[in-house]
């Protein structure tokens, strides 16, 4: 806990001095002031958490004080303790909010101190309202700028997955126009590829759709060859799917990526 500040406002030396004598028990530093002018004088250079300041004093009256520490110190907390019961002056300076409470002299210590403490503990709240506050604002000034960075970079993301859908298709595109056939089975035995010359070669009526397992699609002389084990990264042979006769040029994937599998060329016999 920072220490407490207690501003005691008062043009009679012997009230200050008694007043001092009662808190400073209780731990407070304490500034004196002998009028408003003076009083507002130690706001400026001091951090000051409670104001007791008499009423009837020179120059300003305490509620006159206090209305203008409000204005310019707001989080001070303010309190009257005067002789004299001007309680209309009073009632409507603490119905203004300038002043917390309204005491009376001559004063009974313990309430007196009661009342102070509390003071304090009013003040203490409103600054740990004001810093949880500025922390929450500042939290989320953090989260609006996680938020705008997310979304750019999602909108980055978003526009580098639009641009390999691109070049997927044209890649797609591209193995669809040629006159040979080209399949891709990974490790695992799933399709990874098939272009549109596999599909009419493998006599297909429905599209070849990749995921399915290379066993049910594939005719069983191309399960076959695939099973086999490579002498070298490459091999040839010749089979026939139906009435057409195809050379089949198998290789493996994974010489320059990370997927490990197959890959099978089908060359139609006009093709040889």
């Amino acid at each position: 806990m920072s220490e407490r500040t207690l501003l005691l406002v008062d043009d009679e030396e012997n009230i200050m001095s008694a007043l001092t004598r009662l808190l400073r028990r209780d731990g407070y530093k304490i500034y004196r002031a002998n009028g408003g002018k003076a009083g507002l004088e130690l706001l400026q250079q001091h951090e000051i958490g409670v104001i007791i300041s008499d009423q009837r004093m020179p120059e300003m009256t305490g509620v006159e004080f206090l209305s203008e520490v409000k204005e310019l110190y707001p989080n001070t907390v303010r309190m009257v303790l005067s002789g004299y019961t001007d309680l209309n002056s009073v009632t409507d300076a603490i119905n203004q909010g300038a002043v917390y409470k309204f005491l009376t002299k001559p004063w009974d210590d313990e309430l007196l101190r009661k009342n102070v403490t509390e003071a304090f503990e009013h003040f203490e709240l409103k600054m740990d309202n004001e810093r949880l506050t500025r922390e929450l604002h500042s939290a989320n000034e953090r989260l609006s700028q996680i938020n705008k960075d997310l979304e750019s970079l999602v909108a980055e993301e978003a526009g580098k997955a639009t641009s390999n859908l691109k070049v997927l298709q044209m890649e797609q595109e591209i193995l669809d126009s040629l006159p040979i056939g080209v399949v891709g089975v990974d490790d695992t035995g799933l399709l990874v590829l098939a272009n549109l010359k596999a599909q009419q070669l493998l006599g297909q009526q429905e599209p070849i759709i990749i995921g399915d397992l290379a066993q049910h699609v594939l005719p069983a002389v191309l399960i076959g060859f695939l099973a086999q084990g490579l002498e070298d990264d490459s091999e040839i042979c010749t089979t026939r799917i139906g009435a057409t006769t195809i050379q089949v040029l198998r290789s493996r994937l994974g010489r320059s990526s990370t997927g490990q599998g197959t890959v099978l060329v089908l060359v139609p016999d006009a093709n040889i």
